[in-house]
């Protein structure tokens, strides 16, 4: 009977060991080309271009990114995205939090109807239908080339709606039935009472809010003619534009890096929250 039980749990502890190798020999993988986008990003003109390449620079330089804000000026791109990523998730959050809240907490007529028909709906069909009526439609109010122009579609959006809703039906109505027979107005009970409580799913909603707008490539392309409305992805898909004849894969690089790194320290800084809100949205209605 030991012998039995040594054996399952030699084969479990063999199992997971073999898991972890496997897990870990593709996240080394995953992380080659990163490795080599730093590497680069820190390499002088002609050892960027050895055949076989380098991994670890022969001269560790800072050029590249001085190059990078000085003479490309990728400062501007830079504080482009910010703006446009920061509004977004403000704007974003608190109408799709607004929206979800009523339709988990309040009982009205065709409240069902609604969120299965008119917006569920929505979410079977490819954004890109919407890209020609929704240009048209920012041309005729005067937005293109404009911050607005660039944020305003993409406040609403369905799936957070969606993800709020479950998140909201994990909290109790108690909470909500206390404050109203304390007098406490909709409002004020939507901002002071379930709000708090929303925290983790609001700072997960917020982290991809951003991370769409930090890496905002196609829309800003359509609507955006002006230079000075660049944001960071744009910015990077015209860097060989600056160099002549031959290209400079560590300016290239050194861009890449600005632009992910952020995204990076937020991710590992927020990552248990992330994962919380993601366990707890699963609740089903």
């Amino acid at each position: 009977m030991n012998t039995k039980n040594e054996k399952k749990i030699s084969n479990k502890i063999l199992a997971t060991l073999t898991a972890n190798l496997i897990v870990f020999i593709v996240l080394i993988i995953m992380c080659i080309p990163f490795l080599w986008m730093l590497s680069t990003s820190f390499k002088t003109l002609p050892e960027q271009n050895l055949m076989p390449p380098t991994w670890i620079p022969h001269h560790f330089i800072l050029q590249n990114y001085v190059t990078l804000f000085k003479t490309i000026d990728f400062a501007r791109p830079l504080m482009n995205s910010l703006i446009i990523a920061v509004v977004s998730v403000l704007c974003a959050l608190v109408v799709n939090s607004m929206s979800a809240y009523a339709l988990a907490k309040f009982d009205f007529k065709g409240r069902d109807n609604i969120f299965m028909m008119m917006m569920m709906s929505t979410m079977m069909l490819p954004g890109i239908i919407t890209t020609i009526p929704q240009f048209m439609l920012l041309k005729y109010m005067g937005l293109l080339d404009s911050y607005t122009g660039i944020i305003i579609p993409g406040i609403a959006s369905v799936g957070m709606i969606f993800f709020f809703r479950q998140f909201l039906y994990g909290i109790s109505d108690e909470y909500i039935q206390a404050g109203r027979v304390d007098g406490a107005s909709e409002f004020y009970i939507f901002w002071k009472l379930i709000l708090p409580m929303m925290r983790p799913a609001l700072i997960t909603q917020g982290f991809f809010t951003f991370l769409g707008g930090w890496n905002a490539f196609m829309w800003p392309l359509i609507i955006t003619s002006n230079d000075k409305k660049y944001t960071l992805s744009l910015a990077l898909n015209t860097l060989q534009n600056h160099f002549s004849f031959t290209p400079n894969y560590g300016v290239e690089m050194a861009g890449t890096i600005v632009v992910m790194l952020p995204m990076i320290v937020a991710l590992v800084v927020l990552q248990k929250y992330i994962l919380g809100s993601l366990t707890i949205g699963g609740v089903k209605e």
